[in-house]
């Protein structure tokens, strides 16, 4: 560890310069960066850190999971909820392997996480000693940093340079993988933060003239579209993003990670972008004039076909990571800075304009997918219970004003359509890494984060029973977490694909599940479940009023698809709004 790095002059605790330990000194270290809760599963390597934490207990809570990878989750929906780095611990060997999944979940989706792991002692590092493997080689592709501590007196610099790197720039998971006799050695303690690395820089001045042209571009614009995206979220961005479009009358499209940036009440609000998004953003990408993506990286499930999208548009685009300007999409114009410091300066410089002519065209279409997409699945009226329908009426109940967690497939899709979020709504899911068995976890994680508000899990079948042990952990720690598990005993979104584009063949899709109310109940957790649609409304006000952990099951069509589809290899506007 040569770099040379800056401090601030923040002291310690006042056992400033005492002797302690590697352990004792790493949970100082995590007070002195403002952490309250941890998420983790001890083992053999890791076992000093655990027995000095007991000595915490008042200042640092830990929450055990039932299995690393949960950990890694509910660290990262805690950091999304507060806006603050996670923090998961594990121990060598299969504890740190377990971690790689929500490593790399939280690595995509640009969350803060520094993740502590255990190593075996020093001198049998390279040894093939039990419960040793190389979690810096394996991590190193899906973290931000990563590094290996050896020497207690080590470990307070690691650990500010670890959060430093986590929360500055673009956001990102970084692991620190301490060997067990750095954990026990001693070491006089001193604590600085981190606030410069020579060969790091995430702050990067702005551009005056680049956002003097994009003003310029903007208000010449007959057609232009914001694409808003995760970074939004991550900047603390919203009321600039909003106060861009209204001032400018600029429809707002999101992406996924991006749909909380923006209240879908707004008038300006156009939906949602790429493969299951809505209708109007779709088909009107390609009708637009200038495209100004804003914390988003042009991910193909948003793009469709790369060579038949936007063709009339010229694209400006602000990001703070400059390795995905011009990696997907070719740009006018690159800002390669913090959306929120961008959106400051850009917003005196643009014109009051209403382009009604131009909204009116996403309503035109907003039309057109309502009648032949919306209202058939929100309102079907009679048959079998549609997604659609369970996530409106739970939209509708909370006003949008809820903690909302999804694991992955079409319920995912289902609630990113439906879900009217509002400017005090967070959507919890995982993006770029799509990760079944992600909701579970990431709930606890989110209501451990955010007390005060309302959490609920959207989650299927399938995800469900990836990382169903986690309601132990619900259990243990009486997390007021809402379930609402959808059940189509179907792989849902794989079983969508087969049907469309292998002939109907359903190759290993259907399951055969569980009673889930029997197993809600051996955990101690309310369970009900709704099989007809008069006591969806009724059911959903029971489970919002509970005041512990409830699961809702509710059976739903078997095989209902997710519509619209941009099918794979298309354009954006060549979007399906109906199948068979």
């Amino acid at each position: 560890m040569k770099e040379k790095t800056k401090t601030t002059d923040k002291q310690g605790s006042d056992s400033e310069g005492s002797t302690v330990s590697g352990a004792e000194a790493l949970l100082k270290c995590l007070i002195e960066e403002g952490v309250d809760t941890i998420f983790g599963y001890p083992g053999g390597a890791i076992m000093p850190v655990y027995n000095k934490l007991l000595d915490y207990s008042d200042r640092l809570r830990h929450i055990l999971t039932r299995h690393e990878q949960g950990a890694a989750h509910a660290a990262q929906a805690y950091a999304m909820v507060t806006g603050r780095v996670g923090v998961c611990f594990a121990t060598s060997g299969p504890g740190a392997t377990n971690l790689v999944t929500g490593i790399a979940n939280a690595f995509l989706d640009s969350v803060p996480v520094v993740f502590i792991t255990a190593q075996v002692t020093s001198a049998l590092i390279g040894t093939d000693a039990f419960q040793e493997t190389d979690i810096l080689g394996i991590s190193m592709p899906v973290t931000k940093w990563n590094a290996q501590v050896k020497n207690a007196q080590d470990i307070p610099y690691a650990i500010a340079r670890a959060f430093y790197i986590a929360r500055s720039g673009r956001p990102g998971p970084v692991l620190i993988d301490i060997s067990k006799d750095a954990q026990v050695e001693n070491l006089s303690y001193s604590y600085r933060q981190c606030t410069y690395i020579r060969s790091y820089n995430p702050f990067i001045p702005l551009h005056m003239r680049d956002i003097e042209s994009a003003a310029v571009m903007i208000n010449h614009a007959e057609k232009p579209l914001i694409l808003a995206g995760h970074g939004v979220i991550l900047s603390g961005a919203a009321e600039e993003l909003k106060a861009l479009a209204e001032k400018g009358g600029i429809p707002v499209a999101a992406t996924l990670l991006g749909l909380s940036a923006f209240p879908h009440k707004h008038r300006l609000f156009a939906g949602m972008l790429g493969m299951h998004g809505n209708y109007a953003p779709n088909v009107l990408t390609n009708q637009a004039d200038l495209i100004i993506a804003i914390g988003m990286r042009f991910d193909d499930r948003v793009t469709g076909n790369l060579k038949k999208y936007a063709p009339d548009a010229r694209i400006i685009h602000i990001e703070i990571d400059r390795a995905e300007i011009n990696k997907n999409v070719r740009v006018d114009l690159e800002i390669n800075n913090d959306a929120r410091e961008v959106l400051s300066a850009l917003v005196p410089m643009i014109r009051e304009s209403s382009r009604e002519k131009w909204i009116r065209e996403f309503r035109i279409l907003d039309r057109i997918e309502y009648e032949k997409v919306i209202k058939p699945e929100t309102d079907p009226g009679e048959g079998e219970i549609r997604m659609g329908e369970v996530v409106k009426a739970v939209s509708d109940l909370t006003d949008g004003d809820a903690v909302i967690v999804t694991d992955v497939g079409q319920h995912q899709m289902a609630v990113a359509r439906y879900y009217r979020f509002s400017e005090k709504s967070t959507l919890v899911t995982s993006g770029g890494m799509g990760t079944m068995g992600f909701g579970l976890p990431a709930s606890l994680g989110a209501a451990s984060g955010n007390p005060g508000n309302p959490v609920i899990a959207f989650i299927g079948d399938g995800g469900f029973q990836m990382t169903l042990q986690e309601l132990g952990t619900i259990m243990q720690y009486h997390i007021p977490v809402k379930i609402i598990l959808l059940n189509n005993s179907f792989l849902g979104m794989v079983r969508q694909w087969q049907e469309m584009f292998f002939n109907g063949r359903y190759a290993s899709t259907e399951m055969a599940n569980p009673d889930f109310m029997t197993l809600a109940g051996a955990y101690g957790i309310e369970a009900h479940r709704v099989t007809r649609r008069e006591e969806l409304r009724m059911a959903i006000g029971t489970m919002l009023a509970a005041e512990g952990p409830y699961l809702m099951e509710v059976t739903i069509s078997r095989e209902a698809n997710i519509l619209p589809m941009v099918e794979p290899g298309a354009s954006v506007s060549d979007v399906t709004l109906t199948y068979r």
